[in-house]
C-alpha cells in the first residue's frame, strides 16, 4: 500500500503516552514504546520502522529485526541519499542540507543491514534514516557495533533499536540552511537476542556525538539504564518477567 505524503501543517503529530504506541506492532519485539509526549511520523519501511520527528527533523527511533537471510549480500551500497518520499518535498530534508555542516550523514539503520534487497538498500538512504553524527564515530566504534549486529545475527535473529540522544540543552545546536536539523548530543542501540533459542538477552550501548576510539565495555549499559535516558520502553512485547529480568543487567561476556 503506498503511504501518503504528510504535509506538516495537516499533521495530526501522535503525541505517544507510555504503552499506547503497542497498537502499532503488538508482537514486534523491536517496536519501543514512548513514555513522553513526543511527535512523530511513524513510517513503515521494507527493511526498517521509522518514528520521524518533524520538529527536530531526525528519528526518534528506528526499528529493525535482522536474521540470517537479511545477511545476504545481493545489492551493493549506492550511497544516494534522498529526501524522503513520503513526506512533502517542501519539507522533506535533503543531501545538501549537510554538505559543509561539519557532520556526516549517519545512518540509524546502516545500509550494510538491507543489502539482501535493492529496495532495502535505497531506502535505508531515505533521510529519515539519517542523523548528524562525529565522523570518527560513524567510521569507527559505531560501525564496529553495526559489524558486532550483523555477527550475531548470523547466530540467531537480533532485534535493534537505535536512535538519537538529545540533551535538554543541546551541546552542538543545529544545522542546515533550509531546515533547522538537530545534531544529536549522543545516540544509543539496544539488542535483543535469544528469543528462537528460549534464552533471551539484550544489552544496551550510549555512544556520545563525538571522536573516540573505545572497547565495547566504555559504552555498554543495561536497557534499563537506556530507558531511563531516552524514556522509550523496550522490548515490552516479551512477557513482563522476562523483560524485567534482562533489561536490569548485562553480561558483555555473552555477546563476543
Amino acid at each position: 500500500m503506498k503511504m501518503k505524503k504528510f504535509i506538516l501543517p495537516l499533521i495530526a503529530l501522535l503525541m505517544v503516552a507510555c504503552g499506547s504506541s503497542k497498537k502499532y506492532a503488538a508482537d514486534r519485539y523491536e517496536i519501543p514504546v514512548s513514555c513522553s509526549g513526543i511527535p512523530e511520523v511513524y513510517l513503515e519501511r521494507m527493511g526498517y520502522t521509522v518514528s520521524f520527528n518533524p520538529k527536530t527533523n531526525i528519528p526518534n527511533w528506528v526499528a529493525w529485526e535482522l536474521n540470517t537471510e537479511k545477511l545476504i549480500e545481493r545489492e551493493s551500497r549506492n550511497d544516494k541519499f534522498v529526501p524522503d518520499p513520503d513526506i512533502d518535498e517542501r519539507l522533506a530534508i535533503t543531501t545538501d542540507e549537510y554538505t559543509h555542516s561539519g557532520w556526516d550523514r549517519g545512518h540509524m539503520c546502516p545500509a550494510g543491514d538491507n543489502r539482501w534487497h535493492w529496495r532495502a538498500m535505497d531506502e535505508s538512504f531515505y533521510m529519515t534514516n539519517i542523523c548528524p553524527q562525529n565522523h570518527n564515530l560513524n567510521r569507527g566504534d559505531w560501525k564496529e557495533l553495526e559489524e558486532a549486529c550483523r555477527r550475531w545475527a548470523a547466530v540467531e535473529s537480533v532485534y535493534i533499536v537505535c536512535g538519537p540522544i538529545l540533551y535538554k540543552s543541546p551541546k552542538y545546536g543545529h544545522i542546515g540552511k533550509k531546515h533547522q536539523i538537530r545534531v544529536p548530543d549522543a545516540f544509543f542501540k539496544v539488542v535483543l537476542t535469544g528469543i528462537e533459542s528460549g534464552r533471551p538477552r539484550a544489552i544496551g550501548f550510549i555512544y556520545k556525538n563525538e571522536s573516540g576510539n573505545y572497547k565495547r565495555d566504555k559504552y555498554v549499559n543495561t536497557i534499563d539504564e537506556v530507558e531511563r535516558i531516552t524514556s522509550l520502553d523496550f522490548f515490552s512485547a516479551l512477557p513482563d518477567k522476562v523483560e524485567q529480568a534482562i533489561e536490569a543487567t548485562y553480561d558483555l561476556e555473552l555477546w563476543p
